[in-house]
């Protein structure tokens, strides 16, 4: 049932006292298609499991948005030996945990347990992946459930903001709606068609399974082999080409929204990059020195701290399967809004115009590589990293060369990466706030 072949890994971390932490990274691929990811951590007596599986908005039909999320969020509300309550109280009664999400690329389902309960639940674990109930009536309920959390929502002007955001930049692909779908499109999803995306979709050739704790590869091989050997892919798959991003070769745009509230809620960007982008390191370092490094970055020393507008400014590239965004997100009173938007675009241009400083890079590096072991300080993390890596096609040694890839950024790469990735004059504004105080006018927003 295993395809020939083991991949042992030393992932090795320098953390910021020059220690060195090491790791053996087993990787498997079963006959069935699906990728085992383990790693053996003793000294607490648990285990995280994380799967991710190729199902995701990017393959459901936009009169139907929210098809994938309300999939994964019924997959835990019964089985076809369980239902909802006898679930959650097996589960319960061992003290484990089992969730479910959904974002732009994928579907990730969960599981931690006590060593000594891993037994009991990985079958429950396999047959939520495999045989979920789908009952109507729970469905009906998650749906109820779902357009409430989204009626909550519509309070946030940051959310409204960050929707309309989305909405303007990608258009009518999927990352341009939020994952959950909106009240209408909820209310089209049949019962069917849930089970229909699930049988689809949710076959090992499309999953990644990371299994990390108090557990060794031949245990681990064997709740697989046991519990998961017997996964197959009916012959559904997903058929068509998934929908392309447009090309960030944009107008300007720019929205306002209405609401009664003294702080305005400004997104400001535009298209970004794809999280195989070669570049994605040296972006990871312009932006910290930009935006994303908190007090350290200058659109924060600037905005913040010189000029006094806002409490918090920060900017980001959030990176997905396709085309991401690279955006700067800000609160500042209404009236102030205009000198805001301003300041963005200046620092934005001057990062496209002039090199950064040696201390400044000095410090983003620092500070990215110093930080990086962070996310390896839980079995939780070390699950989560090791499955987006492999889904994202980042390389097997990806852990292992981050700090290289972030140390041989260089000032010139910065410079390169901000005039091929900025683009200050192909904007897409989005405020969220009062209308008759907030001195910008609206184009190509509608």
């Amino acid at each position: 049932m295993i395809k020939r072949g083991i991949i042992f890994m030393a992932i090795s971390m320098l953390v910021a006292t020059g220690q060195v932490e090491a790791m053996d990274f087993n990787k498997k691929t079963y006959e069935n298609g699906l990728t085992l990811l383990h790693v053996e951590r003793g000294g607490i007596p648990a285990v995280m499991a994380s799967l991710i599986i190729d199902a995701s908005p990017l393959h459901e039909p936009s009169q139907k948005a929210g098809l994938a999320h309300l999939t994964a969020k019924t997959l835990t509300e019964g089985t076809k030996t369980l239902g909802a309550k006898e679930l959650s109280e097996a589960i319960d009664f061992f003290g484990a945990s089992i969730s479910s999400s959904v974002n732009q690329d994928y579907t990730q389902l969960t599981m931690s347990v006590l060593k000594k309960d891993i037994d009991k639940i990985m079958p429950i674990f396999s047959e939520i992946i495999m045989n979920p109930s789908f009952d109507e009536r729970e469905i009906g309920r998650k749906k109820t459930q779902i357009k409430g959390q989204l009626r909550q929502k519509e309070e946030d002007p940051s959310y409204l903001s960050e929707r309309e955001f989305k909405r303007l930049v990608f258009g009518s692909h999927p990352y341009g709606r939020p994952v959950e779908g909106s009240s209408k499109t909820l209310e089209d999803i049949t019962a069917q068609d849930v089970r229909d995306f699930h049988r689809r979709l949710y076959v090992p050739h499309r999953a990644i399974l990371s299994v990390v704790g108090d557990i060794t590869l031949k245990e681990a091989e064997s709740l697989v082999m046991k519990y998961l050997g017997q996964w197959k892919d009916e012959g559904f798959g997903h058929k068509g080409q998934l929908q392309k991003v447009p090309t960030s070769d944009q107008n300007i745009k720019t929205h306002i929204i209405e609401k009664d509230t003294t702080q305005a809620s400004i997104i400001f960007g535009h298209i970004g990059v794809e999280r195989s982008n070669p570049d994605y390191y040296a972006l990871s370092v312009m932006n910290y020195i930009l935006g994303g490094g908190g007090f350290a970055s200058r659109l924060m020393k600037i905005v913040r701290d010189e000029l006094g507008l806002t409490y918090g400014i920060n900017s980001y590239f959030s990176t997905n399967r396709h085309e991401g965004v690279f955006a700067v997100e800000v609160q500042t009173k209404n009236e102030a809004a205009e000198r805001v938007v301003e300041e963005i675009k200046k620092q934005v241009l001057k990062m496209r115009q002039e090199m950064v400083s040696e201390e400044e890079l000095k410090d983003a590096k620092s500070f990215l590589i110093g930080s990086f072991p962070r996310r390896l300080e839980t079995n939780r993390k070390i699950a989560d990293l090791l499955v987006v890596s492999q889904f994202y096609r980042l390389g097997d040694d990806y852990i292992k060369k981050y700090p290289q890839y972030i140390e041989s950024v260089t000032r010139e790469d910065i410079l390169r990466v901000a005039k091929k990735y900025l683009h200050p004059d192909k904007y897409t504004l989005v405020i969220t706030g009062k209308k008759d105080l907030i001195k910008i006018n609206e184009t190509g927003g509608q």
